[in-house]
């Protein structure tokens, strides 16, 4: 009987569920809640949405569950998921079967401000709005406030600044990305990270963590974590954790946390780490870690990917690592590897991924392991730059068995291999990358290199490769990267060799002595980087390149053009990260509007040595580095450097020299503030410097050799102002005056170059604070340095008595030219202390005193110069220590004496001593008993000489002192001058009638 009530109550129950159910689902049928349809239209106000992403935004009455990028439960109709992430640009261009452009890219994302209306969303479970751009402000905090969220996406989003506190509310969060490539975040602390129990992935990257010190131990509160990366957060050093709560942990991202070697930073291999028995993924790339592989790794048995390049490992391989026969990814690149490559290599069957590249000291005795062979899952092999010192054949013959059938990747550059390319090539059925650059390898290329019909990108450059380029290049219709540079190919390149080639994007053949051959419509592939340096590719700019729609990179120097730029080009929609013209013989007038795009992050921009004329066109304020130079642009620099004086300009190199520039240099350099290297000279300038270019703070390097310059002195706070000058060449100019005590603050200068004007006075004596020139530091500031363009910053000297320049070894270079001036005084002793100069030239001035007795401390001189001044006394018997002089001038002063003995000295011809009163080899006179004598005697005579003007200075200086001792007072005391007047009047008495 009892039982029947109750059976009612269960089935009175069971409909109330069933009515609330269908209540529900009838809700759900009808589109989702007011609120939070209203929550999502407020948002959506607040952003900006350029390419309308969110056009089904709309509506009051409009079901939200149906636009884009909103979920909602399948059965309460509750808003749970909003999934507004934008591809990355990478991605968005490998998706993208159109041809597009990165300003096409940018409408995709969404920016504008995160409105608080979230917070009605009481069931959001999701939230993505990875890659998007929210202008650098702050993380909201009412974000902490949504604490249905499980999962939240806010990396690479354009949130910047301190990260809130608040996300500690969010506890039931699993997943929290945070890391920003563009901007980095800070925090105070990391105790809110605590209050997230349920965290299963976390990644901070690019989080700055080097002032929280107990980032472990808020680690260790975290035990459902699966997944952590921390990489280029500048961690500290933490002491060791005695028990790890986070055992569950199977990937862990360390890498990149090496600051430098001042800066506190995670030094000591971390070896909590050997506790996570459950790894299966570790990476410690990029921290600096010394001494052997540590031996606490063998733990991680379960390891599937081990990362530990990038370090100063100096130890063998260990054993026990060929043990991991679970590992597919071992990467151990850019250490300093030791000993033998074991054959138990082959015990790592699993191996899909290897790299040992850049490891100089591993030894491959024999050549690669034969047992390499059993590696049948390997697709990427990187040996790069280990000493393999074998013939190419036999390496490929090693990798021809399962592992040419599988591998993808292989990348044997710099391995020292030499012989020929072989049809072995013909094996690697799915080989997408073959890198073979910079070995010896020699002779044609192979037509079996067409039967690689999966390969993406090929590398053959820095060899010997030589003959005609194979047709079979057009049947690689996978192709996408091919590098052929500096080889010695030649023959003529046509349409027939790219006919296949529509994936082609990068294209490097510099260095060559090929032809291009094409007819004038010839449409090629629809390539991004094109660097045909040195071909010829005919007299007329070439019409090849219109068609090009997405051409960021075009190097067609040295390559035989004639004629002008045709207007087209100027107009084209290029977004331009490097154009390089120079050395052909382009002529025309550059206009004065274009459509190319040069806002990249750092733009080139050279089109020296050609036949351009006209004024200077003011359209490349954009660029990172400008080289206008050997041109006949002529007229005044006012509407270049004056163009848009409101607008900070990004030019960091800045080269017109060798033009025809004239009148004054504008006094507008305020807005040019980035500027790390000005070239300005072999002009026909006037006046004198700016003082505007004086606001460069950045400024490293200074050229204004040879630019007519005069009124005036040298200005003074070029020492005061440049505090990173390392260069300063104002050779050839008519600055008079004294050399700036000033310059000497210029701690970081290694070229000084004041020759050729009209200085005066004595060279200052505080020249040993020029320390730069005095201790070896070989970074040259930001000045980058680059061989293959007359863009970054070079320098014409005078060394060794010929006009040498220097470019690519420019910061192992230290100069002072003082020369052709009317420079009086000796030359100081202090000059000596500069240990690191390589030349030092004070010829042609009116030098007095002795060559300075330290001289032969100054051990890296390699050329010296003192001649036609006024030098006396003997050569320093050190000046023979200087075993890298190569170049010696004393001519034409008066030294005397003995030329000291040794092999260096004697090396150099009669003509380095001539004019001067000196004996002994390589000249003819010998230093005989009366030569002696005669020495002696000098010395004497000198001594004597010296004690006689002692003496006439003090005879001087006791007349200046008794002379004024005297009249002083009677100039400026009126009693005491009545009263001497009175006693002349007397004594002149007494006199006249004494005779009387």
């Amino acid at each position: 009987m009892s039982s029947i009530p109750v059976n009612s109550l269960l089935l009175s129950l069971l409909l109330v569920a069933s009515v609330s159910l269908c209540f529900s689902y009838g809700s759900f049928s009808h589109g989702c809640s007011q609120i939070e349809r209203d929550a999502l239209l407020k948002f959506k106000h607040d952003l900006k949405d350029p390419s309308n992403l969110l056009a089904s935004w709309a509506g009051a009455g409009g079901d939200c569950c149906t636009w884009r990028g909103v979920i909602c439960d399948n059965v309460t109709g509750h808003v749970i998921e909003l999934r507004l992430r934008t591809l990355s640009f990478q991605d968005y261009l490998a998706s993208s079967s159109s041809s597009t452009q990165y300003e096409d890219y940018l409408k995709l994302i969404l920016s504008g401000k995160i409105n608080p209306s979230l917070v009605s969303l009481k069931h959001l479970r999701y939230l993505d709005l990875r890659n998007n751009d929210f202008g650098g402000v702050q993380i909201p905090k009412f974000i902490g406030l949504i604490r249905s969220l499980k999962h939240l996406d806010l990396s690479d989003a354009g949130f910047a600044g301190m990260i809130p506190h608040e996300l500690g509310n969010l506890s039931n969060l699993h997943y929290l990305n945070l890391h920003d490539y563009y901007s980095q975040f800070k925090v105070e602390n990391l105790n809110w990270l605590s209050q997230l129990s349920s965290l299963e992935f976390l990644d901070l990257s690019l989080v700055h963590l080097g002032n929280v010190f107990n980032w472990l131990e808020v680690m260790n509160t975290l035990p459902s974590l699966v997944e952590l990366h921390l990489s280029y957060c500048q961690l500290p050093r933490v002491p060791p954790v005695l028990h790890l709560n986070f055992s569950s942990l199977s990937i862990l991202d360390l890498s990149s946390n090496y600051v430098d070697e001042s800066a506190i930073s995670m030094l000591n291999f971390p070896r909590w780490v050997s506790h996570l028995k459950n790894l299966l993924s570790l990476n410690l790339a990029n921290n600096n870690f010394q001494g052997p592989i540590p031996n606490d790794l063998q733990n991680l048995t379960l390891l599937k990917e081990l990362d530990l390049s990038i370090n100063h490992f100096s130890s063998s391989i260990p054993e026990w690592l060929y043990d991991f026969n679970h590992l597919k990814l071992l990467n151990l690149r850019s250490n300093n590897l030791k000993g033998a490559l074991s054959s138990a290599i082959g015990n790592m069957t699993s191996l899909i991924s290897l790299d040992l590249s850049l490891n100089h000291e591993l030894e491959f005795e024999g050549g690669i392991p034969g047992s390499l062979k059993k590696l049948c899952n390997l697709r990427t092999l990187s040996l790069s730059n280990v000493k393999l010192n074998q013939d190419m054949a036999e390496v490929l013959e090693v990798l021809s068995g399962c592992v040419s059938e599988e591998v993808e990747s292989l990348d044997l550059a710099g391995c020292l291999l030499f012989g020929q390319l072989t049809n072995h090539l013909g094996k690697f059925r799915n080989l997408a990358h073959l890198g073979l650059r910079s070995n010896s390898i020699s002779g044609p290329i192979p037509m079996a290199l067409g039967e690689l019909v999966t390969i993406r990108s090929l590398d053959l450059s820095d060899n010997r490769l030589n003959g005609t380029l194979p047709k079979s290049l057009g049947e690689l219709k996978k192709l996408e990267e091919l590098d052929i540079s500096h080889n010695s190919f030649q023959g003529e390149v046509s349409e027939v060799h790219f006919a296949n080639l529509k994936n082609l994007r990068n294209f490097s053949a510099a260095g060559n002595q090929l032809n291009l051959r094409v007819s004038p419509d010839w449409i090629p592939p629809q390539l991004v980087f094109i660097d045909l340096r040195s071909w010829n590719v005919g007299t007329h700019f070439p019409k090849w390149v219109r068609p090009l729609e997405h051409l960021s990179y075009l190097d067609i120097s040295n390559s035989s053009i004639s004629s002008t730029i045709p207007i087209w080009f100027w107009t084209m929609s290029f977004r331009m990260e490097h154009l390089n013209l120079s050395h052909n013989k382009i002529q025309g007038v550059i206009p004065t509007k274009l459509k190319i795009d040069f806002s990249a992050s750092y733009t080139l921009v050279d089109l020296s040595s050609n036949h351009f004329k006209g004024p200077l066109p003011s359209i490349f304020s954009n660029v990172g580095a400008l080289d206008l130079s050997n041109n006949s642009f002529s007229g005044s620099m006012l509407s270049f450097l004056c163009h848009k004086m409101d607008e900070l300009k990004n030019v960091q190199v800045l080269n017109l020299g060798e033009n025809l520039l004239s009148g004054e240099i504008p006094d507008c350099w305020s807005s040019w503030q980035y500027l790390v290297a000005i070239k300005l000279s072999n002009n026909k300038f006037s006046g004198n410097i700016p003082e505007s270019i004086g606001a460069l703070s950045l400024l490293e390097s200074l050229h204004i050799r040879n630019s007519n310059l005069s009124v005036g002195s040298m200005p003074s706070w070029i020492g005061k102002r440049f505090s990173s000058m390392v260069v300063l060449n104002m050779r050839a100019n008519k600055f008079h005056g004294r050399i700036p005590r000033e310059l000497c603050n210029l701690a970081s200068l290694q070229i000084l170059d004041l020759a050729h004007n009209r200085l005066s006075w004595s060279i200052p004596t505080c020249f040993n604070k020029l320390t730069a020139m005095a201790t070896r530091n070989d970074s040259l500031g930001k000045i980058y340095l680059d061989s293959g363009s007359s863009t970054f910053d070079n320098v014409l000297l005078v060394m060794k008595g010929k006009v040498v320049e220097y470019s690519t070894i420019l910061k192992l270079v230290r100069s002072i030219d003082l020369s052709s001036n009317t420079l009086c005084g000796e030359n100081p002793e202090e000059v000596t202390r500069l240990i690191e100069l390589q030349s030092l030239n004070l010829s042609q001035n009116s030098l007095t005193g002795r060559i300075p007795e330290g001289i032969g401390s100054m051990r890296y001189l390699e050329s010296i110069d003192f001649s036609v001044n006024q030098l006396s006394g003997e050569i320093p018997q050190s000046m023979s220590d200087l075993t890298f002089l190569s170049h010696l001038n004393l001519s034409d002063n008066k030294l005397r004496g003995r030329i000291p003995s040794g092999t260096q000295l004697q090396s150099f011809g009669p003509s380095s001593f001539s004019g001067n009163d000196l004996c002994g080899p390589p000249l003819s006179k010998n230093c005989s008993v009366g030569n002696k004598f005669h020495e002696e005697h000098g010395r004497e005579e000198d001594d004597n000489g010296l004690k006689g003007r002692w003496f006439y200075v003090s005879m001087t200086l006791g007349f200046i002192v008794g002379f004024w001792g005297v009249v002083g007072p009677i100039l400026f005391n009126r009693r005491w001058r009545y009263v001497y007047y009175h006693f002349l009047e007397r004594l002149r008495d007494r006199i006249w009638w004494g005779f009387m």
